[in-house]
């Protein structure tokens, strides 16, 4: 199994781990749920060094991304703004999704999946043929994402100089400083900062912010606070053959521009037209239990399935976003155990900046 470069400090803070996509990851340091409250409530940080930077540099470089990405590049006009978008096939389904960092018309940075990372390189490559671009992906750089309400704070107080050019950054921009590059991102609906660092720093700045008080977390708890945010997991909520029209994610497709032909973007509009038949929606359940992954949902519109399902901390019920018919509303029965159980469905998400919102 691949191991990141903070496996020794997972392993030496009593870490619990698991295979994560190959990648040998804690999947929690003791409590899942302790995990969960504290970034909700406070600050803790994730190793997420298994996902992968890859930088595209060239004069082409801009107009690449404009075909590469469902998302239109060209909103992007201030050094470190960042931009959420699916990359797609040619049938519409979704490769994968990435956030893509701009610093300039030449020279962009983005941040795709773990378990993608090997598809997605190849289907940038062979799409990449014929631009003025290079593809560089940055195997030598670790992640790490400290989150809560008190997350920028803690990473002031850790590491000298990052408050001096983070203190006035808005959510979804990001700065470098030195060899470090930090975003104003995050996966679980707390604010806070995912920081990409070259991999021999990598230790030495999870000592740092461990030492002012930022407590390690691992995968369940990233699990759950993401579901709380109502926020999609590549392989979950969508795929190769589902499309973001399928998957709530229409606002990252930029179709304004009737000029930019990007990959996907003819079977999009086929299916916009026709009407997509599903879409995602937020359940929660009614009564005690847990729902699981895959669990079969009846709507007032039809069936359906759990693409995601836990027990939500935060709200103390089980939760869920669920592929459903599309205007499926009020009460729905999810098939538990060989029982039909009642819940309700909800927009997502369920829980942002440590509030509850259903």
């Amino acid at each position: 199994m691949k191991h990141t470069p903070l496996y020794q400090a997972h392993v030496d803070a009593g870490g619990k781990m698991v295979d994560f996509g190959g990648w040998e990851m804690p999947l929690n340091y003791g409590s899942q749920i302790q995990e969960h409250h504290q970034v909700r409530t406070d600050v803790g940080m994730f190793d997420v060094s298994h996902m992968t930077t890859v930088d595209f540099k060239g004069v082409e470089a801009k107009k690449f991304l404009q075909t590469l990405i469902a998302n239109d590049v060209d909103k992007l006009k201030t050094e470190g703004k960042a931009l959420y978008s699916c990359m797609l096939n040619e049938a519409g389904g979704v490769v994968d999704d990435l956030i893509v960092y701009y610093q300039d018309d030449e020279n962009y940075r983005m941040v795709i999946n773990a378990g993608t990372t090997e598809k997605d390189i190849a289907w940038i490559n062979a799409q990449a043929e014929g631009f003025d671009v290079s593809v560089e992906p940055k195997l030598d750089l670790a992640m790490i994402a400290v989150q809560g309400p008190n997350a920028r704070e803690k990473v002031y107080e850790a590491i000298p100089g990052v408050e001096d050019v983070c203190g006035e950054l808005k959510p979804f921009n990001s700065a470098s400083l030195g060899g470090l590059f930090i975003a104003r991102t995050g996966y679980t609906g707390e604010d806070g900062f995912e920081i990409m660092l070259p991999e021999k720093s990598a230790e030495f700045t999870w000592k740092m912010l461990m030492e002012v008080g930022v407590k390690p977390c691992g995968l369940g708890a990233r699990d759950t606070l993401r579901l709380e945010a109502g926020m999609s997991l590549y392989g979950s909520e969508m795929n190769d053959e589902v499309s973001p029209l399928e998957a709530a994610l229409t606002w990252t497709v930029d179709l304004t521009d009737e000029d930019r032909r990007f990959v996907g973007r003819d079977a999009l509009e086929a299916l916009k037209d026709k009407g997509a038949n599903n879409t995602i929606v937020g359940l929660v359940l009614e009564g005690k239990g847990v729902i699981r992954d895959h669990q079969k949902v009846v709507t007032n519109n039809g069936e359906g399935e759990v693409t995601s399902g836990t027990f939500s901390p935060t709200m103390g019920k089980a939760i869920a976003l669920a592929s459903v018919p599309k205007g499926s509303e009020g009460l729905c029965e999810i098939e538990m155990r060989n029982k039909m159980v009642s819940a309700k469905i909800v927009k997502p998400p369920f829980v942002r900046n440590g509030k509850v919102l259903v």
